[in-house]
């Protein structure tokens, strides 16, 4: 046993002096690449056009402003275009408890009268006024809520005529005044 205790230790020397065998390399994930420390945001979509038609609540309001005429018994607020001339008149009928809309229409005998408020919105029918001016009338109990909504829609309210450009008016102060004073 003596006698093989050197060839052992020739063995243990001739491997230690051999190379090693190679082991299979290791397959290993693919890092994902570091994040900042600061979250982006998600890439936001292009926006959309804008629609053609806008919300009547965003039309620029008609040129103009409304003037209170106190000096007749009656005393209307009219509407007036920047070159002075009237383009809708509220007015009151005190002994019948009436208010007229009144808008300027060289145009057929009657026509539908669309008003439009934040809260409101009704078509009247619209009469040629007994004028020799050419206007259509649409007339209201001085109760009736559509002018309590004309004078409280967030600072305007829509005037459609059938054939007519829409007015887009300012509810001042001369509207709610006219609809006070007749009441």
């Amino acid at each position: 046993m003596k006698a093989g205790l050197p060839l052992l230790a020739l063995t243990l020397a001739l491997a230690a002096c051999a190379p090693a065998a190679k082991a299979p390399p290791v397959a290993t994930a693919a890092r994902p690449a570091p994040r900042p420390s600061v979250a982006s945001a998600p890439a936001r979509p292009a926006p959309l056009p804008a629609p053609v038609d806008m919300h009547w609540m965003d039309a620029p309001l008609t040129p103009g402003t409304w003037v209170y005429q106190g000096y007749m018994s009656s005393p209307p607020a009219v509407f007036m275009s920047p070159d002075g001339e009237g383009r809708f008149v509220i007015s009151c009928d005190r002994p019948n408890g009436r208010i007229s809309l009144t808008q300027m229409a060289v145009m057929q005998p009657s026509s539908a009268m669309t008003i439009r408020t934040e809260t409101s919105t009704r078509t009247l029918t619209a009469k040629k006024a007994p004028d020799p001016v050419p206007y259509l009338a649409a007339e209201l109990s001085a109760r009736d809520p559509l002018l309590d909504a004309m004078a409280l829609s967030k600072g305007r309210f829509a005037v459609e005529v059938d054939g007519l450009p829409t007015l887009y008016l300012p509810s001042y102060a001369e509207v709610s005044r006219v609809i006070e004073d007749c009441r």
